[in-house]
């Protein structure tokens, strides 16, 4: 996925209800779909800098372009109909009724998990039943559980994973990303420990790469992080090639809220 030549101008269509800050379904003039999140509908947070989530997005896709994994969708800083922010290639998702299966993490009954996942947390079922919240374990997602530990997700919630109609995952809503104090909180746990597979310390090697580079991929973050937290990403990514392993949480497991 290359970047564009200029942001793209936009024309709203519909607000998205779900988010807690502002979202915007809107179309370019060559009628593509994006995901618009204007600066000024950030909800102000106690441990994020006012107006900073839309140029985190950004950087979350410069940095998955760098690995060469190719797991966010396109994201571009623009000013668009409600002042600067970001814009996102809108996923098409596939139908529930043509899914073929569980969503890549999903609620299973706890004697009951599908082949090919792995359970992250055990609770109680809207009926009292005893459930399980497990995540699929394929590649893509396995790299974006990594991807989380490189940006310093706080948030990858099972809702920020989408499937298109191609059946490919997407990786959305960095925005709790960047931050120079750990904070990683997802639901993607199945790895911990584990030793990180050879091509995926390729995609780090890459990286770090880009970051040692002035004039490509650190010049471009330098306009949407700051200096110190582009320093504390090239930390972790040395860190975690050094480690070649998948971190380990703390006691229980660092987790959004809510889950989905």
């Amino acid at each position: 996925m290359t970047g564009r030549a200029a942001p793209p101008e936009l024309t709203v269509q519909a607000r998205i209800p779900s988010g807690s800050n502002a979202v915007y379904r809107c179309v370019d003039a060559d009628g593509d779909a994006w995901v618009y999140k204007p600066s000024l509908g950030e909800r102000p947070l106690a441990d994020f800098p006012d107006g900073t989530l839309a140029a985190r997005e950004v950087a979350a896709y410069l940095v998955s372009v760098a690995l060469g994994w190719d797991l966010v969708p396109e994201t571009v800083a623009v000013s668009g109909p409600g002042g600067p922010g970001m814009a996102q290639r809108w996923i098409d998702e596939v139908p529930d009724d043509e899914a073929g299966g569980p969503d890549p993490v999903d609620v299973h009954p706890v004697d009951a998990v599908p082949d090919g996942r792995v359970p992250v947390l055990r609770g109680e079922g809207a009926r009292g039943e005893d459930v399980v919240v497990a995540h699929t374990v394929d590649e893509r997602v396995r790299r974006i559980a990594l991807l989380d530990h490189v940006v310093n997700n706080a948030d990858r919630k099972g809702g920020h994973l989408l499937v298109d109609t191609g059946g490919v995952v997407w990786a959305i809503d960095h925005g709790l990303s960047f931050h120079v104090q750990p904070k990683v909180r997802t639901v993607l746990w199945g790895w911990a420990g584990q030793a990180l597979p050879a091509d995926d310390l390729d995609g780090l090697r890459r990286l770090r790469t880009a970051l040692r580079d002035a004039d490509t991929l650190r010049l471009g973050l330098a306009d949407l992080l700051d200096p110190a937290e582009i320093d504390a990403l090239e930390h972790r990514v040395e860190a975690l090639v050094e480690a070649g392993v998948f971190p380990v949480p703390g006691p229980g497991y660092p987790l959004p809220w809510p889950l989905f």
